[in-house]
């Protein structure tokens, strides 16, 4: 069956143009449809808004952080099937379980190739939840 026939909606939280724009090259290139916002203000009401197929969204960020973000969207029963990946320079294993304690489907350590983030997207669009194992630190 045809995967691409609806264009996955993708909401990039991120603070850092660089990895912004290396993330709007990967997605553009995917055929995803995508919104960026650069502050954790405003990201739950837009989540609300738009019910992207998944949020990218970054740990540390201005204002409201990932964590808090992420924790609010898995209370509001309206934005159930909302897929979150986490996105984080602090790749510790400790981070990471916070993150998927907090209901992240996936968490991805920064710097990362542009292949693992493509494939852990079409992962989380798919429906399959990443455990924390999957993803270790070299």
């Amino acid at each position: 069956m045809e995967e691409c026939a609806k264009k996955a909606k993708i909401l990039v939280v991120e603070d850092e143009d660089n990895i912004a724009i290396a993330l709007d090259y990967l997605l553009t290139r995917e055929g995803y449809d995508q919104t960026r916002l650069a502050t954790g203000a405003g990201a739950l009401d837009m989540i609300r808004d738009q019910k992207p197929d998944l949020v990218l969204l970054d740990v540390m960020l201005p204002e409201v952080s990932g964590y808090d973000i992420c924790q609010s969207v898995r209370a509001d029963p309206d934005c159930a099937d909302v897929r979150i990946l986490m996105m984080t320079a602090r790749g510790s294993a400790m981070e990471r379980r916070k993150g998927l304690a907090m209901g992240a489907d996936g968490f991805i350590s920064k710097p990362f190739e542009l292949k693992e983030l493509r494939e852990e997207v079409r992962k989380i669009l798919a429906g399959e939840t990443v455990p924390p194992t999957d993803r270790t630190d070299a």
